[in-house]
């Protein structure tokens, strides 16, 4: 992990910090018993909480009834209720099936049921019994701890093969604070405005608003920045739950502690983003697409983003094949006004670097020392474009055999 000064990785995600308890069991809805597919994350107090969601026209019922607690708590959350192997999207109960969830969860733990996050992911257009909840969810409350994210880390996959978690420790106000998170995703990644379910959680002393603000501005340069299969998600969804219990001054105002704790929400979530990628569905490849010298920042996305959603590119990547002009190509169908002319691109990873293209021509390299660079399991794309200050990051991976037979057979 790339390391940021004044700012420490520690262990266990959501519950790296104060006041947090989670659980995962399994409720029936994955038949297979070894897996989790029912989880709860619990905090002591109330938190200030920010939220994103998928753009899709075609939302999840949790997705619809989350946004509505929201609006009737004042954007405060006490819990997140979420299950996976079913997205509870497209079923005319579905929402019904959400709210009842959350009531019953909030009556098990004395809080408003306005004061739930309900998340589901996996198939959509299955039924969601809402018995799965009403039997299982004393069991879920009852096994809430501090000590293991594991649990709820699990009941939230789907076809991840890998967990996904990042915590950071920094000071604030001569405070100790924390946030940490955690996420799933493999498939069905192409996001706007949010992908994928992530769980943020903190112990700083900040007000919903600028955890919102602070939480949409660096969406856009992380989360939505990463492109596995170019389908965006009906249930994507990011929470960021903020419990004060850190008790450091109350950041109301975009000072110097807000920026700190912008960065550290940056360091999270970007970390999440490149484990995201890391483990999309069949990959053996994490591919980085850096854009640097670009005129603003929304080109730079842009550029950044066509190639690592590049099937043909990402194909050319699974074979090791240094194909610079599938780069070329994803660059010129950009949706922006640049020139072509101007750019430079190269090849890199642990295995050596390669340039490949330089102000608007090909150049000769050997074929065995790109061999060698394309050989690793993470690959860095750097593309120069020589026409301003702006930069920007893209991550994805490549598409292999395995993405095909994954998602040939998902639903059985």
């Amino acid at each position: 992990m790339k390391q940021f000064e004044g700012y420490n990785y520690i262990n266990n995600g959501v519950l790296a910090s104060k006041g947090f308890s989670v659980n995962g069991i399994n409720a029936g809805i994955n038949p297979d018993k070894s897996k989790n597919d029912l989880g709860a994350v619990y905090s002591e107090k109330p938190c200030d909480t920010a939220c994103v969601y998928t753009q899709n026209k075609v939302k999840g019922a949790p997705i619809i009834v989350t946004q509505q607690n929201m609006k009737k708590s004042g954007n405060i959350s006490r819990a997140v209720l979420v299950n996976s192997k079913n997205a509870n999207t497209g079923n005319a109960d579905g929402e019904q099936v959400a709210i009842e969830s959350c009531e019953i969860m909030a009556g098990k733990l004395g809080i408003k049921s306005c004061e739930v996050v309900v998340a589901s992911t996996g198939v959509i257009g299955q039924k969601l019994s809402i018995n799965h909840f009403k039997d299982h969810m004393d069991e879920l409350i009852e096994g809430l701890q501090n000590t293991d994210s594991h649990p709820v880390v699990n009941a939230i996959m789907t076809t991840d093969t890998k967990e996904k978690e990042v915590a950071v420790e920094f000071e604030l106000g001569g405070r100790l604070v924390h946030l940490g998170g955690m996420a799933k995703g493999s498939g069905m990644i192409h996001p706007n405005m949010a992908t994928t379910l992530s769980f943020i959680s903190s112990d700083i002393n900040i007000s919903s608003e600028l955890l919102q603000k602070a939480l949409s501005e660096l969406v856009k340069i992380t989360y939505n920045c990463l492109t596995i299969d170019g389908d965006q998600s009906t249930n994507d969804m990011i929470t960021v739950m903020a419990n004060g219990m850190a008790e450091n001054e109350r950041i109301e105002v975009e000072n110097e502690d807000y920026e700190k704790v912008k960065k550290a929400l940056y360091i999270v979530l970007m970390n999440l983003t490149r484990m995201l990628a890391a483990d999309g569905e069949g990959a053996s490849k994490l591919l980085e697409v850096n854009c640097s010298g670009a005129p603003d920042l929304d080109t730079g996305i842009k550029v950044a983003k066509s190639v690592a959603g590049s099937t043909l590119f990402k194909c050319a990547m699974y074979g090791g094949d240094a194909n610079w002009g599938r780069i070329l190509c994803a660059i010129g169908y950009t949706d922006a006004e640049f020139d072509i002319n101007l750019l430079d691109v190269n090849f890199e990873s642990k295995g050596g670097r390669i340039e490949v293209y330089k102000g608007g021509a090909g150049l000769d390299f050997s074929e065995d020392e790109a061999a060698l660079v394309l050989k690793e399991d993470e690959i860095v794309i750097n593309i120069d474009m020589h026409q301003g200050d702006s930069e920007a990051t893209a991550w994805g991976c490549d598409m292999t055999h395995e993405y095909v037979s994954i998602n040939g057979d998902y639903r059985s």
